[in-house]
């Protein structure tokens, strides 16, 4: 049984032990996978967390964050032919979008130690984090976990041996700094969703 599954009980009621372990204080990282360790850190940073067990509950997932935020038939920004389908599906303009409502956008890495999404130019092109719209929407996979920033750096260079993406970056603040936090300087809150599709 998937990690995932046991924190979330796709369908079955969760046990009290369970929900103690998504509630828990801070994860050390002892004790606990680089999943937790992703999760903890991810929502800890303001990103909202949406786990997906197939590619229907993530079609049913940006349904309803369209809803939520009446974004349907609105202009969006999106590089990736392999999610035009979706948008498609939902009346949604990606075609040179004027004004667009949020970004829909897969991603490279999910980094644990961090709770941040990896992105580079195969993505976002090469927009900086603060050129991108506020609202973000990211499809990423349960097998893109990894601990470190540069885990996520050597996965990108095994992975694009010839064609080498540029504009590699993170993207790791998903709200606004309650109080002046210096460590947050020079960085952009977004309101982030992510799907998390279980593909292990």
């Amino acid at each position: 049984m998937s990690l995932f599954r046991k924190i979330f009980g796709s369908s079955n009621p969760t046990s009290e032990e369970d929900k103690e372990s998504e509630f828990s204080n801070s994860p050390t990282e002892n004790t606990t996978s680089i999943d937790e360790q992703f999760i903890f850190n991810f929502k800890k940073n303001g990103g909202k967390f949406l786990y997906c067990e197939n590619t229907d509950e993530i079609k049913e997932q940006f349904e309803n964050i369209l809803e939520e935020n009446d974004w349907f038939e609105s202009d969006v920004l999106c590089y990736d032919p392999e999610l035009f389908s979706m948008l498609d599906d939902n009346k949604l303009q990606y075609n040179k979008p004027a004004n667009p409502k949020f970004i829909l956008a897969s991603c490279e890495n999910l980094i644990a130690d961090e709770g941040s999404i990896l992105f580079s130019s195969k993505q976002i092109k090469q927009n900086k984090p603060n050129e991108l719209p506020v609202n973000i929407i990211v499809l990423g996979k349960t097998s893109q976990i990894l601990g470190t920033k540069s885990d996520g750096l050597s996965a990108i260079k095994k992975k694009y041996e010839r064609d080498y993406p540029t504009n590699i970056t993170t993207i790791k603040y998903f709200e606004k700094a309650k109080e002046e936090d210096f460590t947050q300087y020079g960085s952009s809150a977004k309101n982030l969703y992510l799907l998390l599709l279980e593909d292990l």
